[in-house]
């Protein structure tokens, strides 16, 4: 039985095709393996399934929380890429390089999760996804950690801007932070961030103390996990935290960031996760009473990434899930191990749950 209203899948080639530099761990590509493996397995043929071309992001869209100057530098370093950029977080050998084309591509990878949004707005889709999407650490006046503008950010910010309360729900193995800071001061927008913790993996954010100030106190949830938290203890802390704040908030829409760098495989993080944890936390999104926008993020080993979100996008379409799309023999600890990621793990559910607002 297909999703109500269906589900929508954005997607361009033009978004897969760039090459932020030939040793990036970021590789757009890795979207033609999501695109090719629903295709071979039907699923856009299924009732429900809509396939969205994704529009440019405008200028004022782009500024709801990039600065204009910023935006500016982008669009040079868009033209002229061997230029020095480095005052705006872009550094041809660190995580962000300038590349030409950078800006055009940029407008539609953002515009591709607006144009999400604008879809399960008018009511076409129950939920809509942007693998493409997800960039959630640029912050208003530079690039970071990957990411040029930061299109979860600009979502929810769109979505505030229409009077709506927004809830933001981030699984990616790294802080969300360019979307918290972004919404530290309002509690228009909860943003519950699960990641590695900050002690051991970048941005170095993401602590439990990080709570929101003003009229965002308790608005800011992060769930800071340990190293090496696996099926077991992630979804504990997923079950523990995330249903229960976000019925309590009673958000307008659901946005949520689905980075797959938590899984066991990736090479750039330390969580365990597999893609038996990863169907039951889309599969509790999916049965959330909210319109629904959903985007990618990090995702480093490319079978992973292939697997896991052409699973998450049958989940969304409300079609079963193929043994071959799940991992075989998934890491579980025991022993001292497990003793010690529950007791971590336990720990970040009870920091992150005794700081949330009332």
């Amino acid at each position: 039985m297909s999703a109500p209203n269906g589900a929508g899948f954005v997607w361009d080639e033009r978004v897969a095709t760039h090459v932020y530099r030939a040793d990036h761990p970021l590789r757009p590509i890795r979207l033609v393996g999501v695109r090719d493996t629903l295709e071979r397995l039907g699923a856009f043929e299924r009732p429900g399934a809509r396939v969205l071309a994704p529009r440019p992001a405008t200028r004022a869209e782009l500024e709801r929380v990039h600065g204009s100057d910023y935006v500016e530098a982008v669009m040079r370093a868009s033209a002229e890429p061997d230029l020095d950029y480095s005052e705006w977080g872009l550094s041809p050998w660190g995580d962000t390089p300038p590349f030409a084309g950078m800006h055009e591509v940029s407008l539609l990878t953002t515009g591709g999760s607006i144009r999400a949004m604008e879809e399960v707005l008018a009511g076409r889709t129950r939920v809509s996804v942007n693998y493409s999407g997800g960039l959630h650490h640029a912050m208003r006046r530079h690039a970071s950690g990957f990411c040029i503008y930061n299109d979860p950010a600009i979502v929810c910010g769109l979505l505030a801007d229409r009077g709506m309360k927004v809830a933001y729900v981030d699984i990616d193995a790294h802080h969300g932070d360019g979307v918290q800071a972004a919404f530290y001061e309002t509690d228009q927008v909860l943003t519950i961030s699960l990641h590695e913790s900050g002690r051991f993996l970048f941005p170095g954010t993401g602590f439990a103390d990080e709570r929101g100030r003003g009229r965002g106190a308790g608005y800011s949830i992060n769930v800071a996990l340990p190293p090496y938290t696996d099926d077991p203890a992630y979804l504990r802390a997923f079950e523990a935290v995330v249903p229960s704040l976000v019925d309590r908030f009673r958000p307008d829409v659901l946005v949520t960031q689905q980075g797959i760098d938590p899984h066991f495989t990736d090479p750039l993080t330390h969580l365990r996760v597999s893609t038996r944890a990863r169907e039951r936390m889309v599969r509790a999104f999916a049965a959330m009473p909210y319109p629904w926008v959903a985007m990618g993020g990090g995702g480093y080993d490319l079978d992973a990434v292939r697997r896991t979100w052409s699973m998450e996008y049958l989940i969304m379409i409300g079609a079963p899930i193929p043994d071959e799309l799940h991992d075989a023999h998934p890491p579980i600890a025991t022993g001292r191990e497990r003793a010690a990621i529950d007791a971590a793990t336990d720990g970040a559910i009870r920091d992150a749950l005794a700081v949330a607002f009332a």
